[in-house]
C-alpha cells in the first residue's frame, strides 16, 4: 500500500494526467459525435436521392456499437493512455528520479506493479464511463433508423463496452512493460503507436504468409475479441483472441520485471 500511495501521489502531482484524461474525453466523445452525425447525413441524403426518384449508388450507413466506441474510446483514447503508462515509467529514467524510488523501494517489481495498477485501473473504469456515453451520444445525434444498432439491447454491444475496458487495462500494463524495457520516452511511444496501427496491417502485404502470421498478433486479437475479425481466418473464437492477449501481455511485462531488476537504474 506504501508503494501504491507513493506512486499514486507522483502520477497526481503532474499535469500530465489531467490533460492525457482530457484528451481521451474529447477523444472518446467527439469521435462517437462525429460517427454519429455524419451516420445521420448519410441516411438522410440517401432517403433524399429515393424521394427524387434516384438511385443513390451507396449505401447508408448504419454504425454499430464497435465504429461508435472503437474508434474514439477504443481507438486513439486507449492510446492516449497507453502514453500516458509510458510516462510514468520513461520520465522517471529521463530525470534520474527512478534511482532514488529504487533506492526507497528495493522491490523493484512492485513499483512497476504498482504503476501498472494505478494507472490500469484508471483506465478500465475511464473507459467503460465513456463507452457507455459513446454509445448513448452517438445515437442521440444519429436518430432512431441510422441509430438502430447502438442499444444496449443489440446483441454484442456489452462486449464491446466491457471488452474495450479490459483491453484498456491490458494495454495499459503493455506499455508500462515497454517503458520499463526502452526507457526512453520517444522509442517507447513510437512502438507503442507503430505497432498497432501500422507495423501488424503491413502483414497484408505478404500475400500467404502475412495471412499465416496475422491470426497470431496481438492487437489483431483485440480486434477480434470485440468482433471485428478484419478478414483474417483465426484459430480460436473472441474469447481465444482475448486469452492470446492476455498472454502477451504477461510476457511482455514478466520481460519488463526480469530486465529492470538484473540491469542497473
Amino acid at each position: 500500500m506504501g508503494v501504491l500511495t507513493a506512486e499514486r501521489i507522483k502520477i497526481t502531482s503532474t499535469k500530465s494526467p489531467w490533460w492525457c484524461t482530457i484528451a481521451v474525453v474529447v477523444l472518446g466523445l467527439g469521435l462517437a459525435a462525429i460517427v454519429g452525425f455524419t451516420s445521420k447525413l448519410g441516411l438522410d441524403s440517401y432517403k433524399d436521392e429515393l424521394a427524387q426518384g434516384n438511385t443513390p449508388d451507396f449505401e447508408p450507413f448504419i454504425p454499430s456499437a464497435f465504429e461508435a466506441i472503437g474508434a474514439g474510446v477504443g481507438g486513439f483514447g486507449v492510446m492516449v493512455l497507453m502514453i500516458l503508462a509510458a510516462l510514468t515509467v520513461t520520465s522517471e529514467y529521463r530525470f534520474g528520479v527512478i534511482r532514488t524510488t529504487f533506492q526507497a523501494i528495493p522491490n523493484r517489481s512492485s513499483v512497476l506493479i504498482a504503476k501498472a495498477l494505478l494507472v490500469g485501473v484508471f483506465g478500465f473504469v475511464l473507459s467503460f464511463i465513456l463507452a457507455i456515453g459513446a454509445l448513448y451520444l452517438s445515437r442521440a445525434l444519429a436518430g432512431d433508423e441510422a441509430g438502430a444498432l447502438l442499444s444496449l439491447d443489440v446483441d454484442g454491444t456489452w462486449r464491446v463496452i466491457y471488452g474495450t475496458a479490459i483491453l484498456a487495462f491490458l494495454q495499459i500494463v503493455v506499455a508500462v512493460g515497454v517503458g520499463a524495457l526502452l526507457r526512453q520516452s520517444a522509442g517507447a511511444i513510437a512502438l507503442l503507436l507503430l505497432w498497432p496501427l501500422v507495423i501488424e496491417s503491413l502483414f497484408a502485404l505478404f500475400g500467404s504468409f502475412g495471412r499465416a502470421v496475422q491470426p497470431f498478433l496481438p492487437w489483431m486479437n483485440a480486434g477480434y475479441f470485440l468482433g471485428q475479425d478484419g478478414g483474417v481466418d483465426f484459430h480460436w473464437g473472441p474469447i481465444g483472441g482475448l486469452i492470446y492477449f492476455i498472454v502477451f501481455t504477461a510476457i511482455v511485462f514478466g520481460a519488463a520485471l526480469l530486465v529492470t531488476n538484473r540491469r542497473d537504474a
